[in-house]
């Protein structure tokens, strides 16, 4: 046996069917298309959601909801971490820094999640009432930054 002499079982390959290639092919004039219709056109791709021009599902559901335009999202820090880490003087720059934090968005937020056992000071934009009990119980300070602007705020200046 040499495998230059191997072949497929008689019938397994198939010719390509040519369409498109005139009337004497069997598949001549719209090419198994039919007339008209967005289908027939080349390029043709349904549309995500589209129901056969019934109004869509999510057209016919009503809008629910609210969205704030002036919601702020904060970095968020636990007490807790800020217990594991080393030094007794957090600034949101040496928290990013430090790698604790990837991106401040529109400010830190200390939230009061662990327990505390040392004395620290942290600057922050906003505290959780229960961290600010935890750091000033242990005679610790909690300075208060001003926030940073947002969007909405930096152009009316």
């Amino acid at each position: 046996m040499n495998l230059s002499n191997l072949r497929p079982p008689k019938g397994q390959k198939h010719k390509k069917r040519r369409i498109g290639q005139g009337m004497g092919s069997g598949r001549g004039k719209y090419s198994g298309r039919g007339a008209k219709g967005a289908k027939s056109i080349s390029g043709y791709s349904k549309m995500r959601g589209f129901e056969g021009g019934q109004m869509p599902l999510h057209r016919r559901l009503p809008k629910r909801g609210f969205k704030n335009i002036f919601h702020k999202e904060y970095a968020i820090i636990n007490v807790g971490a800020l217990e594991k880490l080393e030094g007794d003087s957090f600034t949101p720059e040496s928290l990013v820094a430090s790698g604790v934090i990837k991106k401040l968005k529109a400010g830190l937020k200390v939230l009061g999640n662990g327990e505390l056992t040392r004395k620290i000071a942290v600057q922050a934009h906003v505290y959780s009432k229960s961290a600010l009990d935890k750091i000033q119980k242990l005679g610790g300070s909690a300075g208060t930054l001003a926030s940073q602007p947002g969007p909405s705020e930096a152009k009316q200046e």
